[in-house]
């Protein structure tokens, strides 16, 4: 085995592994306990992605079954949870009404198709080209979605939701205090729960969400032609499914690494992704992609740190729905309403908006991170508020650096030298040729260079257009100081541009 893929295998390794936790029944317990919260939680949520997609609730249940499980073996970011998530539920809305579910499943099938190939030509290592603000503004925008998607469950209700709610938020506050055995999301629903039905409060509960499947997932075949114009109505829906749940779980792995202070293998995490929803479509589910909010419960709240969280939330949700369906179905949601709360007053990033940070922090940076949390907002889509951001930062930061480059006129007995510094490209050099005095610079010009890189074709061309310029006034030009990379794609490409 190479040096590299031992390197790689070292900065991926699992701490803790599966191994340690299964050895140390503190640690298993956390993990299991993590897991059940988390399959709680999920249930409203898959349910309402149905509705927001168009299907039947079990659809969405068997979904974030499917992929949990499947994903706990697969991914690459132990920990992190993935099911039914309303960013690609948006994508593949229209599908179903116009198309029939045959269509819809097929759409998820090559939705996961379109995944692995993505992932198996590299594009997780895209993910180093996104700025951290717009991880901030992601993160944030992700927080304030989370905590708006409870609006449903505030408005509109009976008086009594509102001491639930606020019961539930005061156990999660007070439980980590008193013990972390047991998660305090965990604690909050039993006696949110326990509350309701000791004193039968009727508030709307997880059964009145939707219908609960009974029975095991089965195979799903999509009976569709397999032609070239069905491909061509599921094609662009299942490549916006594709990318919006790579850049959603990708960016999430990222968080989880920086909670966690761990690496994962967001390559492998992307093919694994492809294979979840590809399994997903098979037995009849809706695919989906990481979940931020019930992540944050498990990596966060929970504390969660191994795959056997995320496979036991898949677990426990089939469970809770199929076996114990007319329990869960009692859970008031105002005790998952409040875990939510809390997940998202947790994931928002305060530091970023406080007065000293704000004053501090260059006015660019602040407004990237506006841009991308309005974005997401306006949209409801955290893919287009990202790349929005990741659009916007480019721009600022092309605009920046497009004014470090320096030209100094130097004149001697020697006679005229020009020394530039700053890196050359595209748009540093659009203003390089009106830097120059030709009309008032002697017969021999020296350019130097060393303190500067030529980065591409149109800094070349500057190059050219300022000897052209000389030459035309009988001068001539001599460039010195270029580093080997950069004399070699001047000489490869100068003359090129008349």
């Amino acid at each position: 085995m190479s040096a590299s893929a031992l390197d790689d295998r070292a900065r991926y390794r699992a701490n803790p592994t599966v191994l340690q936790a299964l050895k140390s029944p503190r640690m298993l317990t956390r993990e299991v306990l993590a897991g059940l919260v988390v399959g709680l939680a999920l249930i409203p949520e898959a349910i309402a992605f149905s509705v927001i997609a168009g299907v039947d609730p079990k659809v969405g249940l068997f979904s974030s079954f499917i992929m949990a499980v499947s994903i706990a073996f697969l991914g690459g970011r132990p920990a992190m949870v993935t099911a039914a998530t309303g960013a690609v539920a948006l994508v593949i809305a229209p599908v179903a009404p116009t198309y029939g579910i045959d269509y819809f499943i097929a759409t998820v099938i090559l939705a996961g198709v379109f995944q692995v190939i993505l992932g198996v030509l590299g594009v997780a290592k895209l993910m180093r080209f996104i700025p951290r603000s717009v991880m901030v503004g992601f993160v944030n925008a992700l927080a304030i979605f989370v905590f708006s998607s409870q609006f449903p469950q505030l408005i509109g209700v009976p008086w009594l939701v509102y001491p639930l709610v606020a019961l539930g938020i005061v156990v999660m506050i007070v439980m980590p205090r008193l013990t972390k055995v047991v998660p305090a999301p965990l604690i909050s629903v039993i006696i949110v729960t326990g509350v309701v039905l000791v004193f039968s409060i009727g508030v709307p509960t997880v059964g009145d969400q939707g219908e609960l499947p009974r029975s095991l997932p089965s195979l799903f075949l999509p009976n569709i032609p397999f032609t070239w114009e069905t491909f061509t109505i599921i094609a662009p829906f299942a490549l916006g499914v594709a990318l919006v749940g790579l850049m959603e779980s990708l960016l999430t792995a990222k968080l989880v690494d920086e909670i966690t202070d761990t690496h994962s293998n967001k390559t492998r995490e992307s093919w694994a992704q492809g294979v979840a929803n590809m399994l997903s479509g098979i037995f009849g589910g809706m695919g989906g992609c990481a979940v931020i909010g019930q992540t944050m419960i498990n990596v966060k709240e929970s504390g969660a740190r191994t795959r056997i969280s995320t496979f036991c939330a898949g677990v426990f949700l089939f469970l809770l729905v199929v076996v114990f369906g007319d329990f869960v179905g009692t859970i008031p949601m105002a005790a998952l309403t409040a875990v939510m709360i809390m997940v998202a007053i947790g994931a928002f990033d305060w530091h970023s908006v406080k007065p000293s940070t704000l004053k501090r922090m260059p006015k660019s940076e602040t407004f990237v991170m506006i841009a991308t949390v309005v974005l997401v907002l306006l949209t409801h889509n955290l893919a287009v508020g990202v790349v929005g951001g990741v659009l916007v930062a480019s721009v600022l930061f092309v605009r920046r650096v497009a004014h470090v480059v320096n030209v100094e006129r130097i004149v001697s007995d020697a006679g005229v030298r020009y020394v530039v510094d700053g890196e050359l490209f595209f748009a540093s050099s659009n203003d390089l040729t009106t830097l120059f005095s030709y009309t008032d610079d002697p017969s021999h010009i020296v350019i130097d260079l060393s303190g500067s890189h030529v980065w591409d074709a149109s800094t070349v061309a500057a190059l050219d257009a300022i000897e052209t310029k000389y030459s035309a006034l009988g001068k001539t030009v001599e460039i010195v100081g270029m580093n080997e990379a950069s004399e070699r794609f001047h000489g490869r490409l100068s003359g090129g541009f008349e």
